[in-house]
């Protein structure tokens, strides 16, 4: 939800009504005036400690042919590590060649999307210019988008033709791994 009066974004995670109320596992509260980080592990809605809803893609957004932001995807395997933005971990592994939370990569620029079409080509076009961030446990490379019956998952099953291969890391910060 967001306040829009106070400019809060408040995200849960595990809710479910229980009568007469709801029911979250955690929640989270975002100050969208600000950038100021949660504090150092701080988990959130996502296992990274970031806001979800900003980094979705958004079918509208999709739909006028621009994303202006940087994605969030998901990884199945994650290192007991964060880097900023993320605030966070969900993982015991302590395996460096697998990824922090936080870890910010980008397409390729030498990506040839000639073949890409509709809306796949316009989540690509964003993936070279503002890149993604690992922000949670999930299938590997799996964008997260706000849930619209508008999509076509033809157009976007184009997506599943690029590999990790295509991506470069773009930002490495320190890692912080006691939390």
């Amino acid at each position: 939800m967001v306040g829009e009066v106070n400019c809060h974004l408040y995200e849960t995670y595990d809710t479910h009504y229980v009568g007469p109320g709801w029911r979250a596992g955690n929640g989270a509260v975002f100050d969208l005036s600000s950038n100021k980080l949660r504090p150092e592990c701080w988990t959130s809605a996502d296992a990274a400690g970031l806001p979800i809803t900003p980094a979705l893609v958004k079918y509208d957004e999709v739909e006028s042919g621009e994303i202006d932001h940087a994605m969030r995807f998901t990884m199945a395997t994650t290192q007991a590590a964060y880097q900023h933005p993320a605030t966070h971990y969900a993982s015991s592994n302590h395996d460096a060649n697998e990824p922090p939370m936080g870890l910010r990569v980008r397409l390729k620029a030498s990506f040839d999307t000639s073949s890409f079409t509709g809306e796949s080509l316009v989540v690509l076009t964003a993936l070279k210019k503002y890149g993604m961030f690992v922000a949670d446990n999930g299938s590997d490379w799996f964008i997260s988008g706000a849930e619209d019956t508008r999509w076509n998952d033809d157009d976007l099953d184009q997506l599943k033709t690029v590999s990790a291969s295509n991506f470069e890391v773009i930002k490495v910060g320190k890692l912080y791994t006691d939390c």
